[in-house]
């Protein structure tokens, strides 16, 4: 199942971030380049640095110059994270070139990589809320509430896991077929954000 391999490899990249706990480290990636491992490795750990990044900007006695800054990287980091999906994507695409779909076929509301960007993010949610119930600085009430929480995304983990292996079995199965979009992100564009083009117009 595929989930299965999504989640542990998240797990080992938010693990391996978290041994130094530092923005700018070097990912070790140590995946064969073009496996679907490496590509969730590296979906995750852009995740998990930005994560930390968004982090650091909501300081509300960052100074702003510095925040334009994090501002910036982080949409940086957002753009490369839109490209790993698309990579992932193309390799699902690819798995299943040869798969006919069946004439009543039906489309998903969501390509296979997104469901996994998704469960990417829950994994980073996890992991963080489960910091959040074993902080020893923190009230009862906190650590009770937030076991709360944990609960809550624990199972919507196992959801989102069992619809994304539906998903792709019924990719398989010719009941579903894939049609990815490509983002067509405008406000990096210099000919589509009204900013940038008034900008060097001007």
């Amino acid at each position: 199942m595929i989930s299965k391999l999504c989640n542990k490899i998240f797990g080992e990249a938010i693990n391996d971030y978290h041994i130094h706990n530092n923005i700018d480290q070097p990912i070790q990636n140590t995946y064969r380049i073009s496996s679907i491992e490496h590509l969730l490795y590296l979906k995750c750990w852009i995740d998990t640095v930005q994560w930390h990044m968004e982090d650091v900007v909501r300081n509300p006695e960052i100074n702003p110059a510095e925040g334009l800054q994090w501002k910036r990287r982080i949409d940086a980091s957002n753009q490369e994270r839109t490209d790993v999906v698309e990579y992932i994507d193309s390799y699902f695409l690819e798995e299943y070139k040869e798969i006919k779909p069946k004439p009543e076929a039906k489309i998903n509301s969501e390509s296979p990589a997104w469901v996994i960007d998704r469960l990417s993010i829950l994994a980073l949610k996890v992991y963080h809320m489960k910091e959040e119930t074993l902080r020893s600085d923190a009230t009862a009430e906190h650590r009770s509430l937030c076991t709360q929480k944990l609960n809550i995304l624990l199972t919507q983990q196992t959801d989102l896991s069992n619809s994304l292996d539906e998903l792709l079995l019924d990719i398989a199965n010719g009941d579903k077929y894939m049609k990815v979009y490509k983002q067509m992100k405008m406000y990096n564009d210099p000919s589509l954000n009204p900013v940038l083009y008034n900008t060097n117009n001007g």
